[in-house]
């Protein structure tokens, strides 16, 4: 059913023009947006800033290093290619293991050389990147998940966004991967987003395809035991992405590994707006507070601040 106007605006709910005008426009310097908008400077400004960030085997910068993309990742069991300017997912190609000379995805394709070469060859020609200029691949060593999310995601990576607003975590969701979405965390794909509490890192509510969702629709898991580990170390990871960026308005991308704890998958200077259907609430009152703050507050103080005043019991939480 659709919801009219005047109830989307008693939700909060913000649309595209006044994301882009009041918050993107007015707090994101355009000058900063290389450092999100490349995957590789994002990875570089990480290390400074002592963030972890899956390891890079390597780049592949021209159409020569194409045919040495099989010798870099020889001695890798698996990997992941993806352009250093792409967006939504796409471009992402994901190898769980090598097999008798070819590659097998986590669905179980397998590709062979030439396809891996091709895929690389596109993401130079610049076919996945922002306004399809020339790009860069970037190779990257496969995240082992914690285990704990294993029932709640389909043949892929579960990972956490957090929307930071002046450096206050406003509002968080974990994408799960599924059948539908190739084994992408990808909403518009066919991921299924789960609203996240701020101050509990637990399930609040479930969409997928923009529909409540209360289940996985691959693994049949229910969503609302869902609660994420290390909850408070994930908010501040995203928090000090404003100090790392300069970015007032953004959206971090995480994801928890089993053997190196949170990692930073990649920053959004434009993140999109689905997390609100996942959280079954709008972010203008939570931006509109958010903006009465001082910006002198520590991470820690806009952390706590953040788990004080955006704590609440969703539908998944309120039936379990």
């Amino acid at each position: 059913m659709w919801a009219t106007p005047a109830k989307l605006q008693a939700k909060g709910i913000i649309g595209m023009n006044r994301r882009n005008i009041r918050y993107i426009g007015r707090y994101n310097d355009r000058r900063l947006y290389p450092l999100v908008d490349d995957k590789l400077q994002t990875k570089l400004l990480a290390k400074r800033y002592g963030i972890t960030t899956p390891d890079l085997i390597g780049t592949v910068t021209t159409q020569f290093g194409v045919k040495h993309v099989a010798e870099m990742v020889e001695a890798y069991p698996g990997f992941v290619i993806k352009p250093a300017k792409g967006s939504g997912g796409k471009g992402i190609l994901v190898v769980e293991r090598q097999q008798d000379g070819g590659y097998i995805k986590p669905s179980g394709t397998r590709i062979e050389r030439q396809d891996l070469e091709r895929h690389v060859s596109n993401i130079l020609s610049g076919l996945y990147s922002l306004g399809g200029s020339p790009d860069v691949a970037l190779i990257e060593s496969l995240i082992a998940f914690d285990e704990v999310f294993a029932a709640y995601t389909y043949e892929g990576v579960p990972d956490i966004r957090v929307i930071v607003f002046r450096g206050y975590p406003v509002m968080a969701m974990m994408r799960l991967s599924t059948a539908a979405s190739d084994g992408k965390a990808n909403l518009h794909q066919g991921a299924v987003g789960v609203g996240l509490d701020i101050t509990t890192g637990t399930a609040l509510r479930g969409v997928q395809f923009n529909r409540p969702r209360d289940d996985h629709p691959d693994t049949g898991h229910g969503l609302a035991s869902l609660q994420v580990p290390g909850w408070d170390a994930l908010l501040h990871l995203a928090a000090s992405c404003y100090e790392m960026t300069g970015l007032g308005y953004l959206g971090t991308d995480m994801v928890l590994d089993r053997h190196h704890g949170p990692m930073l998958l990649e920053l959004n200077a434009r993140p999109g707006l689905a997390i609100q259907m996942a959280n079954g609430e709008g972010l203008r009152r939570r931006l509109d507070l958010i903006e009465k703050q001082p910006e002198t507050r520590s991470v820690e103080a806009r952390v706590a601040f953040a788990q004080q005043h955006f704590a609440r019991q969703g539908e998944l939480a309120a039936t379990a």
